[in-house]
């Protein structure tokens, strides 16, 4: 049954939160007939990944976002919401490289790195200068073995207990090379390696390396998200029936959503913070940690106690910041789009965004000057000021790229935000899934369980699909296929030996 209104009543949905996870499960209801209707907190589209536009002193509009955003080749499931309004995804471009940097100047990169696995995280290793033979034959390779055939979910029950710093110190991994080879896994989740779970680490090092023949070059959008992104989408979603797709999406921007209640005329009434109600016959609940929480407990016939608790259990991760400046002078030309770096606290990243977005590369050209952007991605406790911060990236920004030195500063953005899931030991068991208590209830997002391999902006793609499917088996409509990088390690040899060295006594 491709269309649930064929009969001649087309069910309604509405879909809280229209981030990535709320956006993939609009399109996957839509396609099969209902009508939805998205409720969106903000004025823009696109949630953690949207876009916006402010103006600069002098009048000029430009776009911002919260930060870049990598789009890996394994993201399979985002990638083809995306490809909805856009089938060859002509609005994302492969960057050349991503290198990384700790505090010892020395430099890895992911160029040219073999794809296959288990051989393109060997070659990393080898041909890094924070690798040597002795660290490898050091190597606890019987505490190593789950990191080196990851299964999930069976990861979370072997590794979940243990935080990522321990792990790694039990397995003797070099220090040098945890700024560079694991770090950069942790800090994407807004922490540091001692807060976070030592099975999503392996199970990051498996979706990007040992699980995965894509690697770890991603594309970028090539403009600010909303214009590439998400206003195609809304318009592909919006608009009048066409072939192919018998439902159509509302989009509703600007108003939180205070409770969902169930009963009544229809399954649920959904209510809005000016006290608006919408009727609605399914409702997936897609929204971050905190307005989760907040919706569950201000709506008591929401789900059982026990799911209850689990929601009310979620938390975030620390603070984190992004610093945009436009610079007066340009960068040097041969600085990449992004560098990546370790110990150098509290930096985690420079993006010199005239390097690949559109607008930026207008403002760079008609000004002479560069757009650039400092991440400080997992702040442990926010400065006693905003200036604080500022002066410490900056600091770090003349120390990596010193022709910033002198650049005159045109204007500045910083941002601060405190609403990334949290990944810590022990989350995995509690964390609450997309099914319910009640069948016509779901949950997505980049925070809700799923028993697959996917991470970031691909968990919240995958658990919207999901959603969305889930929703699709109530009126016995048939779902959307996904795709993920295997559940287990591709290798064979790899996986021959983690068994063998578990076995061995």
């Amino acid at each position: 049954m491709p269309d649930v209104g064929a009969g001649g009543t087309r069910p309604r949905a509405v879909v809280v939160g229209a981030g990535i996870a709320g956006l993939a499960a609009a399109t996957g209801l839509a396609e099969r007939g209902f009508h939805v209707d998205v409720l969106e907190r903000e004025q823009y589209l696109g949630g953690r990944a949207g876009g916006w536009t402010e103006q600069l002193a002098d009048g000029t509009a430009v776009g911002m976002n919260r930060g870049f955003h990598a789009f890996f080749a394994q993201y399979y499931n985002l990638r083809k919401l995306l490809a909805r309004s856009d089938p060859r995804l002509t609005r994302l471009r492969r960057v050349d490289d991503y290198p990384l940097v700790d505090a010892d100047g020395r430099r890895d990169t992911f160029r040219h790195l073999p794809r296959t696995p288990p051989w393109n995280a060997l070659a990393f290793a080898l041909r890094s200068p924070t690798f040597r033979l002795p660290d490898l034959i050091r190597m606890n390779a019987r505490a190593a073995a789950p990191l080196a055939a990851v299964s999930v979910p069976r990861i979370y029950e072997q590794l979940d207990h243990l935080d990522a710093e321990t792990f790694l110190r039990t397995i003797n991994f070099p220090q040098a090379a945890r700024h560079l080879a694991f770090d950069v896994f942790s800090r994407s989740f807004f922490v540091e390696p001692r807060q976070m779970s030592a099975a999503e680490l392996a199970a990051m090092f498996h979706i990007y390396f040992l699980g995965s023949s894509e690697g770890l070059i991603f594309d970028v959008a090539q403009d600010n998200f909303d214009v590439s992104l998400w206003n195609p989408l809304a318009e592909y979603l919006s608009a009048p029936k066409v072939p192919g797709r018998a439902g159509q999406v509302e989009f509703h921007t600007g108003g939180a959503v205070a409770r969902v209640d169930v009963g009544g005329a229809a399954t649920f009434q959904v209510t809005d913070e000016s006290g608006a109600v919408l009727d609605a016959d399914a409702v997936v609940l897609a929204v971050d940690v905190a307005a989760l929480r907040t919706i569950v407990a201000a709506s008591p016939t929401l789900g059982d106690r026990e799911w209850r608790s689990r929601v009310a259990e979620l938390a975030t991760a620390p603070p984190f910041a992004v610093h945009r400046l436009w610079l007066g002078r340009p960068v040097r030309a041969d600085r990449t789009g992004f560098l990546a770096t370790g110990g150098l606290d509290p930096l985690d990243n420079i993006s010199v965004l005239d390097r690949y977005e559109r607008q930026a590369a207008e403002w760079a050209r008609r000004t002479g000057g560069s757009v650039v952007e400092l991440h400080a991605y997992a702040v442990s406790s926010k400065p006693a000021t905003d200036a604080e911060l500022r002066d410490r990236l900056l600091a770090r920004l003349h120390e990596l790229y010193p022709e910033t030195a002198g650049a005159p500063i045109v204007a500045e953005r910083m941002l601060w935000r405190q609403d990334c899931p949290r990944f810590a030991p022990g989350d995995f068991a509690r964390r609450p899934g997309v099914l319910t208590p009640h069948p016509r209830l779901a949950l997505a997002g980049d925070g809700i369980r799923v028993d697959l391999p996917v991470a970031l902006m691909e968990r919240a793609a995958t658990t919207g699909w999901l959603a969305a499917n889930a929703l699709l088996r109530q009126w016995g409509a048939a779902g959307h296929p996904l795709e993920t990088v295997p559940v287990r390690g591709r290798s064979a040899v790899l996986r021959s030996f983690a068994t063998r060295e578990r076995s061995t006594p």
